[in-house]
């Protein structure tokens, strides 16, 4: 009786992994069904992220079949992931996929830590020009408080890195993980092409877990200044007058030459924010994100509800952290905006204070 149970079950698992993988009709069904839970058309499973065995998943064409016996942690998953039917799952086409595995969420099941970082100073701000969407590096003034806001958050969890694509922010990120007591390290993920893929794959697993993904992203960008970009901005308001230029400067929806207002700006920022971190938070995920006056400024709006009379008055320092905790679907402020003479003393939820004991506990 033993063995032919065990013969039944053996043939069960064949027929199904052969209709998994070979049957027509079964692949028009499961394209039908991604279709239906998925806004996107195009559907790619990196099967080298998802899985320690190659050979648990077969891809036919643009869609990656699973096994429904596979398990697979909802942790892994990026947050376009559908489930379309028993032993199917796909995930819609994005060029930030990871290649990263993060881990369980450590502040509770029930919550995550959002921290938002304004860049340190740059050379152009050092200069008192407008910078805007020009690529310029950190001052070492830059530098150092890149590294004091690592110090601030070193002890609040961290498992995805989101910045812009302008070096500035990007150093600020860098800098401020060298702080963080785990010890982890950043890395930028380089998905915009097959070879840039390949060549910057970590092929040991123990070295894959000490990293941290970083994903960059223009949306995130500071506001384009059009025109004035590289102007010094004393000059600039002796040639256009003061009240012009603070007009471009400060006015919600008034842009100037050529150039983006603060409105068109948080356009693009909480489009991105809340189509590719939400989702992340919402996975119970813990998020950084470094990036720059305005496109913060903007996301703050929306995290806190600020008409654009209030968000025009808000005041970002660089390399302050600011942190939010996000618990049943809304975003509470945990730390504020502060002067840069100020040390942030962040309100702990009782799950942040067990998570920032435990990690000491294991440094020390």
């Amino acid at each position: 009786m033993i063995a032919a149970a065990a013969a039944a079950a053996a043939a069960d698992a064949f027929n199904i992994r052969r209709a998994l993988l070979s049957s027509v009709d079964f692949l028009l069904l499961c394209r039908m069904a991604l279709n239906s839970c998925c806004s996107s058309r195009s559907f790619a499973l990196n099967t080298r992220d998802m899985f320690g065995k190659r050979e648990a998943c077969q891809t036919v064409g643009n869609v990656s079949l699973i096994p429904s016996q596979c398990s697979l942690s909802k942790r892994v998953l990026m947050p376009n992931c559908r489930r379309a039917l028993v032993g199917i799952f796909a995930i819609a086409s994005q060029n930030h996929q990871s290649s990263f595995s993060t881990s369980q969420n450590p502040i509770g099941s029930s919550e995550s830590a959002l921290i938002l970082i304004r860049h340190g100073e740059s050379l152009w701000n050092q200069k008192n020009l407008f910078t805007g969407c020009v690529d310029v590096p950190l001052t070492k003034e830059g530098v150092e408080e890149a590294i004091e806001a690592g110090k601030r958050i070193s002890n609040l969890p961290v498992d995805i890195i989101f910045t812009s694509a302008l070096i500035r922010a990007q150093m600020t990120a860098m800098l401020a993980m060298t702080q963080h007591l785990r010890k982890k390290v950043p890395v930028i993920l380089h998905n915009e092409d097959v070879r840039a893929e390949s060549w910057s794959k970590i092929f040991s697993k123990v070295t894959e877990d000490q990293t941290i993904p970083v994903i960059t992203a223009w949306e995130l960008n500071e506001r384009m200044y059009g025109e004035l970009q590289g102007l010094n901005k004393r000059e600039t308001a002796e040639k256009f007058g003061k009240q012009k230029v603070l007009e471009w400067r400060r006015s919600y929806d008034i842009p100037p030459p050529n150039g983006e207002s603060l409105a068109m700006c948080a356009e693009r920022s909480v489009a991105y924010f809340k189509k590719q971190v939400e989702p992340v938070l919402y996975d119970g995920q813990n998020v950084m994100i470094a990036a720059h006056g305005n496109s913060l400024r903007a996301i703050i709006m929306y995290l806190d509800k600020l008409t654009s009379q209030e968000v025009i008055d808000l005041e970002l320092s660089t390399g302050v952290p600011m942190l939010y905790v996000f618990k049943e679907g809304k975003f509470i402020r945990r730390g504020s905006p502060i002067g840069p003479d100020t040390i942030g003393v962040y309100a702990f939820t009782p799950d942040l204070a067990v998570y920032r004991e435990q990690l000491e506990n294991t440094i020390l």
